[in-house]
């Protein structure tokens, strides 16, 4: 026997040595290499898709951009325009012609969103324009909040044909309404003379279009700086419009102002961010977006404690599955044994568990016992069916059933119709929860029953309460658990109203709130005093005053155990007032019409 144990130990030492070997070492290797291939994979496609976000931002620019200088373009090539610009550089009706210039200019202001003016400055000094924010007709919104003057800004435009962009000057304040804008710009042409002077055309641009370009998100904050360090547009910004660098500061000084601008917004905490930009040789702006890396080290942190989580789980799954094959191999005769040993003292439940693993001697062996046991039990269930039947049929339901009708006919013949009544009601209360009392019946049958019910009571109290019962005809025809709501009533009717001075009423409510059955069941009893009524809710059933409420728990517990925890049973009592019993089914629990 030494030999065979020291074999067998032999043999399960070999077992745990190869499964792990085959199976710790490679699982562990595996996940090793994988994390580092996976956070190599992501810091490397960060830079990628960071770049492809900028390239995308600059490209949405550059189409944004044409788009408003096609308005642009309406206005310094429109015939009507330049006649009237003409017109006012020569002095004929000035007022006249100024307004009819600006009544032209309001025509094309609603053509295009985000625009807050439209603006014409003539070669004879002239300002005339269509402004949002202000309702002046000498003096735009947005003149004072650039660093140039109308002359500065005339002679800028006007010395070529191209289209100039004014930046993003200080906030623009009227009344209420507050904005940061931008311009675009061209001189006035006329086709019939391109070289003379007439004029120059300027559009004013809300900057919450490049904000909605730039597209801010949760990780990361666009923001655009034009070549000579202002800050044309940064959502979240008090600097927009302002100088945040030199022009000619190198790449380090930037990085360190676009960072601090950038935690500044509150956008992205406060921990150091990585620096992108890309630059639009269209407008000459810098477009700069800064990211959140500790999101990246959050997301490859909760990369690695998923890869350790996995390890120990697939570690923990392997040493489950070797113990339990070295056990089953090593274990199985022993478990055999023990088994019929329980046997032998008189547990007849126990079986053998299948296990095909075992030798095909030893599980003949348990298939064996296991049918000898099934025949033993069913030899002494026969026994004691045969018992209860015995038993049941000196109390035959139909013995009595027949009693009571024999009883009620009795009645009928003595004139006796109350009693007949009683009985009858009797009879049927006893047929309805005799017969599978656990059952589910439609609401309306169980109302039915206990009207019934409360009719008996009504007459054992000599119509001492009124009852007055209402349910919802919607609900008439959906399911419930019979004889579910009977304790209640029964408490209400014989504890409720016990030692207290009429009139007594009981009322019950049945209807449907949202995707709830809500039942309410009230007296105006004694009521239940308020320590007793948290305990009860709480699930605590104590004996108090004599009473000990096990109806009132059975009750509850019955509901608990039919439609499991998400129904709500509430109980509110006050002492002298009554009792309210409120009780909440889902309707998901209920069964289908």
């Amino acid at each position: 026997m030494r030999e065979i144990s020291f074999d067998r130990k032999s043999i399960r030492t070999r077992l745990i040595m190869a499964f792990v070997v085959t199976s710790f070492v490679p699982i562990v290797l595996v996940n090793i290499v994988s994390y580092y291939n996976t956070s190599r994979l992501v810091r490397q496609n960060v830079e990628g898709m960071t770049n492809a976000n900028l390239e995308q931002t600059r490209v949405s620019l550059d189409v944004w951009l044409d788009s408003y200088e096609d308005i642009l373009f309406q206005v310094y090539t429109d015939d009507d325009i330049v006649a009237l610009v003409d017109k006012i550089n020569a002095g004929e009706d000035v007022a006249n012609n100024r307004q009819m210039l600006r009544k032209t200019l309001r025509g094309l202001f609603y053509t295009k969103d985000y625009v807050k003016s439209i603006s014409v400055i003539t070669d004879s000094g002239e300002l005339v324009f269509y402004d949002q924010l202000t309702a002046s007709t000498t003096r735009t919104s947005w003149m004072d909040s650039i660093s140039m003057s109308q002359a500065e800004l005339y002679r800028a435009i006007s010395s070529d044909n191209k289209t100039h962009i004014i930046p993003t000057g200080d906030r623009v304040v009227f009344g209420s309404n507050s904005c940061y804008l931008f311009h675009i710009g061209h001189r006035i042409i006329d086709y019939r003379d391109v070289d003379k002077q007439c004029g120059v055309v300027l559009v004013s641009i809300d900057e919450e279009l490049l904000e909605e370009i730039c597209s801010t998100t949760e990780n990361g904050l666009n923001f655009i700086v034009d070549r000579e360090g202002n800050l044309i547009s940064c959502a979240n910004s008090e600097k927009v419009g302002q100088s945040i660098h030199p022009g000619e500061a190198d790449e380090a000084e930037k990085r360190t102002v676009y960072q601090q601008i950038a935690m500044q917004t509150g956008l992205l905490g406060e921990t150091e961010l990585s620096i992108y930009s890309v630059h639009d040789e269209e407008t000459g702006w810098e477009i700069i977006r800064a990211t959140n890396q500790e999101e990246l080290i959050r997301a490859l942190r909760q990369q690695q404690q998923m890869m350790a989580f996995i390890i120990v789980l697939a570690l923990c799954a392997v040493m489950l599955v070797m113990f339990s094959q070295v056990t089953r191999m090593t274990g199985s005769i022993k478990r055999v044994v023990e088994t019929m040993r329980k046997a032998g003292k008189g547990n007849l439940t126990i079986r053998v568990m299948s296990d095909r693993t075992r030798p095909t001697e030893i599980e003949v062996i348990a298939e064996e016992f296991n049918s000898m046991m099934d025949k033993l039990k069913k030899s002494v269930e026969t026994q004691k069916n045969a018992e209860i039947a015995a038993l049941e049929a000196q109390i035959n339901p139909h013995f009595l059933y027949n009693t009571l009708d024999t009883i009620n006919w009795m009645a009928i013949d003595k004139d006796e119709y109350e009693i007949s009544n009683m009985i009858g009601t009797l009879a049927h209360i006893l047929r309805y929860g005799i017969s599978d009392s656990n059952g589910v019946v439609k609401i309306k049958d169980e109302v039915e029953w206990l009207k019934q019910y409360i009719f008996l009571q009504q007459m054992k109290l000599k119509n001492s309460f009124d009852c007055h019962i209402n349910v919802e005809p919607e609900i008439m025809g959906y399911p419930i658990h019979k004889l579910l709501l009977q304790p209640f009533i029964e408490n209400a009717i014989l504890h409720g109203f016990e030692g207290t001075e009429g009139p007594h009423r009981l009322e019950m409510d049945m209807g449907r709130q949202e995707k709830w059955i809500q039942i309410r069941i009230q007296d105006n009893g004694c009521g239940i005093p308020e320590e007793t009524v948290r305990e009860m809710n709480e699930g605590i059933f104590r004996k108090t005053d004599n009473k000990n409420h096990i109806g009132m728990e059975n009750a509850i517990t019955r509901i608990h155990m039919y439609y499991g925890e998400n129904v709500d049973v509430k109980i509110e009592s006050t002492i002298g007032k009554g009792t309210t019993v409120r009780i909440l089914i889902p309707m998901e629990d209920v069964i289908d019409k």
